[in-house]
């Protein structure tokens, strides 16, 4: 006959495999959150002045980045633009040991008529990285030269995954679509893979570290404007 239990016994099996459990699972959230370098979090911010908060927290805006209408309300910081803008909001930062960027955001709005197959290099939002601090010619004489940089984005007709290059910084600047076609309203998590793309496409041995990141929306010859919006950006080690 096999070997009977008693209830004190089953009660201590019990506590045991849960306590366990617990145990693994706190390592493995602890493990999942250890490997984040850096993170902002927008969803913290609800209901500040996005502008002030922004500018307060080390963001630079450029070129027609002031005509973006910007709001911090429930879980997002939304980006809108009622016509043609181009605007740039970025952020110097040093992060040497990074690997992947993973980014919780959605599109509301796209900019008709935007689509890089046909040349029309537009975007309702893009994730802007730099690399290093070497400048690489910017292809023209009157905008200025720029460390290698990757742009995310969600765009609604492009091609996931292929590299995409704008009238500019042809050498040291590259676009990926990650996802394609989100249906607009929808919230998805985009995990991007920078040092495989940096090395890659600039032909190089390693990444070097990170020395900026941004956010762009360029509706220009578009129509209809393009509104977004961005939860949270993750830049982890591994």
């Amino acid at each position: 006959m096999g070997k009977k239990y008693s209830w004190g016994m089953y009660r201590y099996l019990s506590v045991l495999v849960s306590s366990i459990i617990l145990v693994m699972l706190w390592q493995a959230a602890r493990a999942s959150s250890d490997n984040v370098v850096y993170m902002i979090d927008f969803s913290r911010e609800s209901h500040k002045d996005a502008v002030s908060w922004l500018k307060s927290q080390g963001f630079q805006f450029k070129l027609d980045a002031d005509d973006l209408r910007l709001s911090l309300a429930g879980q997002y910081l939304t980006l809108e633009a009622k016509d043609e803008v181009a605007g740039l909001i970025v952020k110097q930062l040093n992060l040497p040991k990074t690997k992947r960027i993973r980014i919780h955001w959605g599109v509301e709005r796209y900019p008709k008529g935007a689509d890089w197959e046909k040349g029309i290099y537009r975007l309702p939002l893009a994730v802007m990285v730099s690399f290093g601090d070497e400048k690489i010619d910017s292809g023209a004489f009157f905008l200025p030269d720029a460390p290698y940089f990757i742009g995310v984005f969600l765009g609604e007709k492009e091609s996931q995954g292929k590299a995409y290059t704008g009238n500019y910084y042809k050498e040291g600047g590259r676009y990926f679509c990650m996802p394609c076609g989100v249906p607009e309203g929808q919230s998805v998590i985009t995990e991007f893979d920078l040092e495989k793309a940096y090395t890659s496409q600039f032909k190089k041995t390693e990444m070097p570290g990170i020395s900026s990141f941004g956010l762009q929306m360029n509706t220009k010859d578009t129509r209809g404007g393009a509104r977004a919006f961005i939860k949270k950006i993750e830049f982890l080690s591994s």
